[in-house]
């Protein structure tokens, strides 16, 4: 019997490009969403509405949709998805007007990394998730709630399973098509990922699909995945090159590098849809653009075994 096909959601855009230490200009993020799209990922998140002064990484999101939607930049819109990341109703607002296809929502499940990486707690933050939804749904967006720090803490240490389960119950109440259990400081091992997963699914309304995002602070987020994948997840999260991480974290490292883990699954039998030749490619170009070298293996090693 066949694999089924692991969905990847790229996020080099936006989680990738947030944490580097200089702006990269417009053109060259409709460049990498276009080669992106090129190489076959059909799930980008694009853009961030988020306060421009804590991520000035992010302050034109609203020129790169337009760009997109206007057509000066070639993406298959009837193919791409492109998604937004919003913190709050405001956000919402702004990503509705820019004409995301998706909304990408975080709660982060310990109050401590939520504080110093959203302005308030975690109960404030589901509060507002529950005020987004609705809204979200009216303007028949599809919607995806991360929770961050999913795993663990770099303020409070380990996260129980009794606090992520309360977090993931209270989400629940208003559920989003989509919830993503994200490592956002890169701690988890394979044993964490299974008995995340088990938790979650165990609470959650079938109708949720589960998805998984790994950093790989710790090199442990290709492990990560594979046993998000065997636990049932097919839905995964992975950027680029690897360039990214979160910039409230001390000490984070990159994503999980999309032509890497397009490799692994490919090896083990698994569909993507992402063309690898292209991926490698846009990883080497993307070191470029950033103006060092990406963590990602694959573009500099190369396919094996190797093409004809």
């Amino acid at each position: 019997m066949s694999k089924p096909t692991i969905h990847i959601v790229e996020v080099s855009p936006r989680d990738g490009l947030q944490s580097e230490s200089t702006v990269v200009a417009t053109a060259d993020k409709l460049d990498l969403i276009r080669r992106a799209s090129v190489a076959g990922l059909r799930r980008i998140e694009t853009v961030s509405f988020v306060n421009p002064k804590r991520v000035p990484q992010m302050a034109d999101s609203v020129a790169v949709m337009e760009a997109i939607n206007g057509g000066q930049v070639v993406v298959d819109r009837s193919a791409v998805w492109c998604i937004g990341l919003v913190l709050n109703s405001r956000g919402l607002e702004a990503a509705v007007a820019a004409g995301v296809d998706e909304i990408n929502f975080v709660v982060v499940v310990s109050d401590n990394f939520a504080i110093q990486n959203q302005g308030c707690d975690t109960d404030a933050l589901i509060d507002q998730w529950h005020s987004v939804a609705p809204a979200a749904a009216a303007a028949r967006l599809r919607t995806t709630v991360t929770l961050a720090a999913s795993f663990g803490c770099p303020y409070e240490g380990e996260v129980s399973a009794e606090r992520f389960a309360s977090v993931v119950k209270r989400v629940a109440q208003l559920a989003p098509d989509e919830l993503c259990l994200a490592d956002s400081i890169g701690v988890a091992v394979p044993t964490d990922v299974r008995s995340r997963v088990d938790l979650a699914r165990s609470i959650l309304p079938a109708t949720v699909t589960l998805r998984c995002h790994f950093h790989n602070t710790r090199n442990t987020g290709l492990a990560n995945a594979v046993a998000a994948v065997e636990a049932g997840v097919t839905v995964l999260d992975s950027s680029l090159g690897g360039v990214g991480g979160c910039p409230f974290a001390p000490n984070a490292t990159g994503n999980v590098p999309t032509e890497d883990l397009v490799y692994l699954l490919h090896r083990m039998g698994y569909e993507t849809g992402v063309d690898l030749d292209m991926a490698c490619e846009t990883a080497a170009w993307l070191e470029g653009i950033v103006d060092h070298p990406v963590p990602g293996l694959l573009s500099k090693a190369g396919i094996f075994p190797a093409r004809r």
